[in-house]
């Protein structure tokens, strides 16, 4: 009987030491990525300008979550950035607190506003209203949205940024030989 209670407080002991050990494994690990990724980070610490580069090397994958409430323009959607070594990070800063009871009745006042306003729309949705101020307004829509279009094409154009489509006027390094030999022929 003894032996029998000596075995399972040695099986118990046994599983704790290995659980000790696990915590302890991923404890150095999570250490050494910590240590690489502040490597990372003083490699990159004088850079004036973020590269596609040294995105690819701090971020591991961008999680974008579906939006709380669709067909909203005004909507929360939760963005998750994890970083290569460390996982996901969330500054303190940037950490969610907790709203006040008067941050929580603008919060509920502003859902009851959206819930109606939708509510509306699918009314006019469903009667046909929608439909036809869609129509009305959809050719000044597209008026608008082409004007500025051409507005910020032309300050890329200024700024060599954006080029008209067609066959490009690249002076080539041997265009001056194929004149000369042209003209000799």
């Amino acid at each position: 009987m003894l032996y029998k209670q000596y075995e399972g407080e040695q099986e118990q002991l046994q599983n704790e030491l290995d659980g000790y050990k696990t915590e302890q494994a991923q404890y150095e690990n999570d250490r050494k990525s910590a240590a690489r990724f502040l490597k990372l980070v003083e490699r990159y610490s004088s850079a004036e300008e973020m590269t596609t580069l040294m995105l690819n090397e701090f971020v591991e994958k961008i999680v974008v979550h579906e939006r709380d409430r669709k067909g909203s323009a005004d909507t929360a959607q939760k963005i998750e950035v994890y970083f290569n070594f460390i996982g996901e990070y969330i500054p303190p800063t940037m950490a969610e607190k907790e709203p006040t009871a008067e941050e929580l009745e603008e919060i509920r006042k502003k859902e009851a506003r959206k819930d109606r306003l939708h509510q509306n729309y699918l009314k006019r949705k469903a009667s046909g209203k929608q439909k036809e101020y869609e129509e009305r307004t959809k050719a000044k829509k597209k008026a608008q949205i082409d004007s500025q279009k051409e507005q910020i094409r032309a300050e890329d154009r200024e700024k060599g940024v954006y080029f008209h489509a067609g066959v490009p006027n690249i002076p080539r390094a041997n265009s001056a030989l194929l004149n000369c030999k042209q003209a000799v022929m």
